[in-house]
């Protein structure tokens, strides 16, 4: 017995003296507390392995339900049945995207020619206009956009006000917005940094030339599709009767419609017979 705990028990003796009407006897408390310090010196050490171990065993149920997610996991191609899979696979993922590419950018156009029709002036009817300068074709080789050299703002909201920021380039913005083939927008000069483009009010003529527009640029959306999909399939290099051929002229025509649709929706809303 160490000195400490000799020193305990006749500490706690010499208390029980005090208090006769105890009748515990010094060997009861002796032996009881033998007996609890045996019992934790004896299971300490292994109460302490057992918790490590089932903790290095043990997984939280969150774990647990993420590892047999994970062992049981199915790949979402599975999931698809058969008969709608796409058998053409990455080629008709890209001739998908520059399709949908092509559509946006009819939609894009269609929504400005409405802007016309229905007499709202906005800068965005110049969106077409390209300027093409001496030195700077434009990264398509198309010219430059009108933003670059100069702003667009709208003046009593009949007329676009055209502010070039250098003047040695007004010549060659009044020349492309002629050569943009807008419908009844006629560039004026005003001085030698401005020009000025009043916008007339839709008639049922200016209505019909705006949709006479879309009909030529859903023309040129369809030719481009067509290209898309003929490109798409001498690179998949596919046989004459394979499936996949079957599919990319599903996915053609599917974006085909979307045109026609746009271009009917166009038509409804001016009027047009």
């Amino acid at each position: 017995m160490s000195f400490l705990r000799h020193t305990l028990i006749r500490s706690s003796l010499g208390r029980l003296k005090s208090y006769p009407s105890l009748t515990t006897s010094r060997v009861d408390i002796v032996c009881s507390i033998n007996q609890a310090r045996q019992y934790a010196s004896k299971n300490k050490g292994n109460n302490r392995e057992k918790r490590d171990k089932e903790k290095e065993r043990a997984f939280s149920p969150l774990e647990e339900a993420g590892r047999k997610a994970f062992k049981h996991a199915t790949a979402t191609d599975d999931l698809i049945p058969g008969s709608q899979r796409i058998l053409a696979g990455e080629e008709y993922g890209k001739a998908e995207g520059k399709m949908q590419a092509i559509v946006e950018k009819y939609r894009k156009e269609v929504a400005s020619l409405e802007t016309r029709a229905v007499g709202r002036v906005t800068p965005d009817m110049l969106h077409p206009v390209r300027v093409m300068l001496p030195h700077n074709q434009g990264a398509d080789g198309k010219g430059v956009r009108l933003d670059e050299l100069a702003t667009v703002g709208v003046k009593e909201g009949t007329s676009l006000l055209i502010t070039v920021f250098e003047e040695h380039t007004l010549k060659l913005v009044e020349q492309a917005v002629y050569d943009a083939n807008i419908p009844g927008l006629v560039p004026q000069r005003v001085d030698a940094r401005t020009i000025k483009i009043p916008i007339p009010k839709p008639t049922v003529e200016a209505r019909l030339a705006l949709y006479t527009t879309a009909q030529r640029h859903a023309e040129d959306a369809r030719v481009h599709l067509r290209k898309q999909h003929q490109a798409s399939v001498k690179k998949g290099a596919y046989k004459k009767h394979a499936p996949e051929l079957e599919e990319f002229q599903q996915l053609t025509d599917k974006h085909v419609s979307q045109v026609d649709k746009i271009l009917a929706e166009f038509k409804k809303s001016t009027g047009a017979k």
